[in-house]
């Protein structure tokens, strides 16, 4: 048997976070085999980042031993940096240098000859079909096209191991299928891979799998393994009434019930043994269980507070009737010669979760800063809120909440200052200022955060406290550009539970993600395509169109690459 590319031997790492010592791995033994894919998992803070830091001879440990190609990290870190492939999740390409100068600065860095460098870059060039966008700037590109320059950018060598920290975070799920093509493609060619991921499908085609808790090792094991305890434990459930959302609260607070989620075909129960005692109307299916099983069985979920419970039933949820909320028809936007946005027609209704669905570049974000103000739309009808938001922004602002992308929080502040900020900007005073700020620290459960800065929370509680803020003057719509993007699979259940809950309340979410399960727990679906409605609907009816001999019954994640490649695939033969 071939010798492990990487050892940690009893590695333990801490850190400084003001007065206090943060222990970020605790002993750590593992071992990786030399010629495998292996996933690494865990909830924020669990250690990942710093393990590949450690593995990749950026950090060293304060205690053990870390062993990379048989070298010690301590004595051999240039040694080894030389030899391996790393890729942080915040991939240092330079955005005013094209690709192809990218490529050309990145084989000099490694010390590549001028013809290998060459024949190289080629061959990456062809590989994640950048070739056609060699003198594209890289600022220009797409995430999912940075993504894949940086990947290629860290392979100008190939190297025995390779070390990918969350490298499809914030990807749409065509370039991440094209990712991973490329990662397996890496294996056959003997290359040993750590990737950590915060997607389950991608850990489970993995050859093994890491999963990281508070620093210490909880298992490392095959799919297999980690499946095989939940044995007869996994259900769909269904009932008659098709309110999902309402169903999985049901479920998730019966006795016996450790977890419930909204998939496709219903809610899926994870229970603590064999059974539970259904109520009158509900199905009861046995499912296999999957590796997101696994990982909720392990760790838990959290407990929320009893105020995040959904209030009193209202039929916003599934009244196509409701008043409509959002209305917009024949939007455009222009950049130059550039059309973003093409025409495009929906309408949102009080109370629903509306999602809006498109690959990297489809003018999602575009369409939502159009709709809450921050950017002017060429032509077209946009009303939001009964307000015209070609003239009176200002008006419908205040009965908007708004979470980007990247939380517009204020990293130097610490969590009471940003909320504090946030209040005064929205105009609360007095009584019920001090009423919503203390709602917010206990709603959202930042007690024990509230004087740490916010580019020191875990990506997970930042996520909480920008949706804080975003709520602390009691908007009636919410709009959630990926608030869920590499936060966390506990997180985002978390989060899940807060959005049905609002939406329950008559707050209408309209939420823009790449968790294409996550689109389940909408009511009403727009997947965009170079800057055009392609399709709309509730998920059913979208999962729909996608249907044909080869996928009877898709999966949404389907359905999504499937019309929109047929899509883009028409474009191209019409031009």
């Amino acid at each position: 048997m071939a010798a492990s590319p990487l050892r940690f031997i009893q590695v333990g790492k801490h850190f400084s976070r003001g007065a206090a010592r943060v222990r970020a791995l605790d002993a750590l033994d593992l071992n990786l085999t030399a010629g495998s894919i292996t996933g690494l998992l865990g909830p924020d803070g669990a250690g990942k980042t710093t393990l590949m830091r450690l593995a990749a001879g950026l950090l060293l440990p304060d205690v053990g031993t870390i062993q990379v190609l048989g070298a010690d990290t301590r004595a051999r870190a240039a040694k080894i940096q030389a030899e391996i492939g790393y890729m942080p999740q915040q991939f240092g390409l330079y955005e005013d240098l094209t690709v192809q100068e990218n490529l050309d600065l990145h084989a000099d860095l490694q010390g590549l000859s001028a013809e290998a460098a060459r024949t190289r870059q080629r061959e990456l060039l062809r590989m994640t079909a950048l070739g056609p966008f060699g003198t594209r700037r890289a600022g220009t590109l797409s995430g999912g096209m940075k993504q894949k320059l940086g990947l290629a950018c860290a392979l100008l060598r190939v190297p025995p191991l390779l070390l990918l920290d969350e490298p499809t975070v914030g990807v749409d799920p065509i370039a991440r299928r094209e990712l991973w093509g490329i990662i397996q493609g890496l294996k056959d060619q003997g290359v040993t891979v750590l990737m950590s991921t915060a997607y389950f499908d991608e850990a489970e085609r993995c050859d093994e799998i890491i999963l990281l808790h508070q620093g210490k090792l909880l298992k490392k094991d095959t799919l297999a393994a980690f499946r095989l305890p939940l044995q007869g434990r996994c259900f769909r459930v269904t009932e008659d009434t098709g309110n999902k959302r309402r169903l999985r609260e049901s479920l998730q607070r019966r006795p016996g019930v450790q977890d419930a989620r909204i998939v496709a075909a219903g809610v899926r129960v994870l229970c603590q043994g064999p059974s539970v005692e259904a109520a009158p109307g509900e199905r009861w299916q046995a499912e296999t269980p999957t590796f997101e099983d696994a990982f909720v069985d392990l760790l838990g979920t959290a407990e929320m507070p009893d105020e995040a419970a959904p209030a009193a039933p209202a039929a916003a949820t599934a009244d196509q009737d409701a008043e409509i909320i959002i209305e917009v028809r024949d939007l455009r936007k222009r950049f130059g010669n550039f059309e973003a946005v093409k025409g495009n027609t929906f309408m949102v209704r009080k109370g629903q979760i509306f999602g809006l669905l498109g690959a990297n570049g489809a003018g999602k974000t575009t369409t939502f800063r159009m709709l809450c103000g921050l950017l002017p739309a060429s032509s077209g009808t946009l009303r939001v809120a009964g307000v015209d938001m070609r003239r009176a922004t200002a008006q419908a602002r205040a009965r908007i909440g708004y979470v980007s992308q990247k939380f517009s929080l204020y990293g130097n502040l610490s969590c009471d200052q940003n909320l504090a900020f946030f209040s005064a900007a929205y105009g609360l005073r007095g009584t019920w200022r001090r009423q919503r700020l203390q709602w917010a620290v206990q709603k959202f459960q930042l007690s024990d955060y509230r004087e740490v800065n916010a580019d020191q929370l875990p990506l997970g509680i930042k996520q909480r406290l920008a949706l804080a803020c975003a709520l602390l003057h009691a908007p009636p719509i919410l709009f959630l550009d990926e608030p869920t993007s590499g936060v966390d699979p506990l997180a985002r259940r978390e989060f899940w539970q807060r959005v049905n809950a609002l939406a329950e309340s008559g707050v209408t979410v309209m939420i823009t993600t790449h968790f294409l399960e996550e689109a389940e727990y909408c009511d009403h679906l727009v997947l965009l395509s170079q800057g055009e409605v392609l399709a709309q609907g509730s998920p059913q009816q979208v999962r729909a169109l996608a249907q044909d001999k080869t996928h009877p019954e898709p999966s949404m994640e389907e359905a999504f690459i499937h019309l929109i490649q047929t899509h883009e695939n028409q474009g191209r033969r019409a031009s």
